[in-house]
């Protein structure tokens, strides 16, 4: 993927704010990064961006103050963020950092969700089936949505077993496609 003069950083979505911890503003996070020390880092300046159906955000940015782990999750308390009502309000904002937009996540097995959106989706045999429309973060496994032409999204696990090739310089990922995955059950 290149970078263009008009595109040379991204947003990308490092952790949505989950329920209130304590009374003193601290948040539990949902990650979506497998860097969480490097992103909430004390200091560290998150651009936020409010929820769908929810109300605008009151912080353009927040500012991490400190961090913990408890029960496997991180907690933050943000500077903007002072007591339990500011952190329920912040409850499922989404946090973002801005990337430049050729830069690559640390290990090579992972993506980007822009570096995802828009390849060509081919089975193994090398028969195409669709575009990657978009990329989900439902809890414990990213699924991509599959545009399909003349037919339902599909949505694929994105899993090494089910999609063993991502070639972000051929613009396509490989699907070993299932029945009932892209292709129907023979009795459909």
């Amino acid at each position: 993927m290149s970078t263009t003069p008009q595109d040379p950083e991204r947003d990308v979505v490092v952790g949505r704010i989950g329920r209130p911890h304590g009374v003193r503003g601290e948040v539990s996070l949902e990650l979506r990064t497998d860097e969480p020390d490097r992103r909430f880092a004390d200091g560290a300046v998150l651009t936020v961006r409010g929820a769908p159906g929810r109300p605008a955000p009151e912080h353009a940015t927040l500012t991490v103050a400190a961090t913990r782990w408890h029960q496997e999750r991180l907690l933050v308390r943000f500077e903007q963020l002072t007591d339990r009502d500011a952190a329920e309000r912040a409850r499922d904002l989404l946090l973002e950092v801005t990337i430049a937009a050729d830069s690559a996540p640390v290990e090579d097995d992972e993506f980007y969700d822009f570096q995802i959106v828009g390849l060509s989706v081919v089975t193994e045999d090398g028969t195409p089936a669709g575009t990657v429309k978009a990329v989900l973060h439902p809890g414990a496994q990213d699924l991509l949505v599959v545009a399909r032409n003349g037919q339902e999204d599909a949505l694929v696990p994105f899993v090494s077993a089910l999609v063993p090739e991502v070639d972000l310089a051929g613009g396509r990922l490989v699907v070993a496609d299932r029945p009932g995955l892209l292709s129907p059950f023979e009795d459909e």
